[in-house]
């Protein structure tokens, strides 16, 4: 006696295509990158709130209330014509910037390239490259505006700021951040070989700028022979512009568009390099 096998069921479950859209990773990539490093970053959301609200309390106790209170008892104002506090106030808002974008771009792609390689694990997948840079980018800019808005709510209650667009300081303390961050992603990639560099980019790059790029005494009363280390700084750029949006310091307008330009061109120009050295760094 024959049997009759019914037809199999057609199959509703379409597999990767249903789970995985490639045009959709190609279009979000970089910031499906920047979901996985904010995914890490919450797991020391307390450490990261800690040192945003740590360091500028520390500064200002010890910097700008201690030494701060001597020159104005002794000096009255500075040059400029306004307290102590409000001068240094631009100079560790930009600092704080900077200092969280090169720990967010650093140290993750030390991470993603040598020492667990998941950048290679990612790069598997749809996403390039330009993607995982853009996706570094991102994280590093929002730590940025995390950092900067903190710091700047703290020198505000400390009476920092006495102009009531003081709070344009914090865009641009955040494009030099990114400015940094850029030049770090370029540094990192070149010398992610190296044993001594994240040692040497805290002693031989950060401490330096942070001393000679007119932090805590104009950039004018150094000698000339030390004050291109102050131009060549992204700091004294984004310290100088934020001394202008704070307290109304008066530069030339030629001085102004170059601060600018200065940290848009440096940022345009690392990202670049960086992003090059980056690719052929995965793809070689």
């Amino acid at each position: 006696m024959a049997t009759t096998q019914s037809a199999p069921a057609a199959s509703t479950w379409r597999g990767a295509s249903q789970l995985v859209v490639p045009s959709r990773v190609q279009r979000n990539g970089a910031w499906y990158v920047a979901e996985y490093r904010l995914r890490n970053l919450s797991k020391w959301w307390g450490a990261i709130l800690a040192f945003g609200l740590g360091n500028p309390i520390l500064y200002l106790a010890s910097i700008g209330l201690g030494v701060g209170a001597l020159v104005n008892r002794n000096g009255g104002t500075l040059p400029d014509g306004v307290a102590y506090l409000t001068f240094l106030a631009p100079a560790l808002l930009a600092t704080a910037a900077i200092q969280g974008t090169q720990d967010e771009v650093s140290f993750p792609l030390m991470h993603g390239l040598k020492w667990e390689r998941v950048f290679y694990a990612i790069q598997a997948t749809a996403i390039t490259p330009l993607q995982i840079s853009q996706g570094i980018m991102l994280t590093a800019m929002i730590r940025s505006v995390f950092t900067a808005g903190i710091y700047w709510a703290v020198l505000w209650v400390a009476g920092a700021f006495t102009s009531a667009n003081a709070f344009l300081a914090i865009p641009a303390a955040i494009v030099a951040g990114m400015s940094f961050a850029c030049l770090m992603l370029a540094l990192t990639v070149r010398f992610i070989d190296s044993q001594m560099f994240l040692a040497s980019i805290g002693r031989f790059v950060l401490t330096p700028m942070f001393l000679f790029s007119g932090t805590f005494f104009p950039l004018e009363s150094m000698p000339l022979a030390a004050r291109w280390l102050g131009w060549i700084s992204p700091l004294w750029h984004a310290t100088d512009l934020g001394r202008v949006l704070t307290y109304g310091k008066v530069i030339p307008t030629w001085l102004l568009l170059t601060h600018i330009a200065y940290l848009l061109v440096l940022g345009w120009a690392s990202f670049t390099i960086g992003n090059r050295m980056l690719t052929k760094k995965m793809t070689g």
